[in-house]
């Protein structure tokens, strides 16, 4: 499996950096990805509805360590040439 395109759209929030989409082997899309700034950095959430007893539950995620890891490295990746490339147009 191969992360075929990232999408990045920048946000202006204290903590809600961007939304992120990838596409899997040009044929699955997963949209609503959030990269967010914790008190230990950049992190990646899934996407994720509110249950009625209020906690999020995600709607899809990765379920093993290391495609975690490689799943938000490519994002992060993404995420930081979006603001160094958004940093030079200004």
């Amino acid at each position: 499996m191969k992360i075929t395109e990232v999408r990045i759209s920048l946000r202006e929030d204290e903590k809600l950096r961007a939304f992120a989409s990838i596409t899997l082997d040009e044929c699955f899309v997963i949209r609503g990805i959030k990269v967010i700034q914790g008190n230990k950095g950049l992190f990646v959430a899934m996407p994720s509805r509110r249950r009625p007893d209020g906690r999020f539950q995600d709607l899809c995620h990765p379920i093993n360590p290391s495609t975690r890891q490689w799943m938000e490295e490519a994002i992060l990746a993404s995420y930081r040439s979006e603001v160094e490339r958004n940093a030079l147009v200004q």
